[in-house]
Parts: structure tokens; C-alpha cells; sequence
């Protein structure tokens, strides 16, 4: 993986572009020494994206069968609970 300073990402950036598009390079642009962003292939970003759908499924089930099990609070109660 590639590091470059933000002016650097700035001055060659339709380079960088066509390298993370077409070669499939990851590019880590920095500021003042601290890691800042990152350009990566489309295919990388689905791939984050899919884990992160993933996760979020197994997240929202978990909380279901919470619930299931411990029952939930009514909206008018937490609103009550909270001067609302």
C-alpha cells in the first residue's frame, strides 16, 4: 500500500485514480504525518460495505431475540422516563 501526503494525492491525483480503478492499488493519503483517508478499488468498498450489512443483520437479530426474551418498554413509557 502506497503512502502520500494530501498535496501529493492533490498533484497526482488522476493517477492515483486509474491505479486504484484499473491495477487495483490501495493509496493511504496522509496530513502532517497522520494517516487521513484512503483511496481503494470500488471492489474493496463493496466488500467493507457487505461486512458491514453483514454485521448489522447479525446485530439487529441479536437484539430481537433480546427482546423476545426479556420482552421491550413502550415508546410512552421511555417518553414518560425521559419528560418527553
Amino acid at each position: 500500500m502506497t503512502t502520500m501526503s494530501s498535496s501529493q494525492a492533490r498533484e497526482h491525483f488522476p493517477e492515483i485514480m486509474s491505479e486504484a480503478a484499473f491495477a487495483k492499488k490501495r493509496f493511504i493519503v496522509t496530513r502532517r504525518g497522520k494517516r487521513l483517508a484512503a483511496i481503494v478499488p470500488i471492489e474493496d468498498l463493496d466488500m467493507i460495505e457487505a461486512i458491514e450489512d453483514k454485521i448489522d443483520l447479525e446485530d439487529a437479530r441479536k437484539a430481537l431475540a433480546d427482546v423476545k426474551k426479556k420482552g421491550s418498554t413502550s415508546w410512552k413509557k421511555v417518553k414518560a422516563e425521559l419528560g418527553l
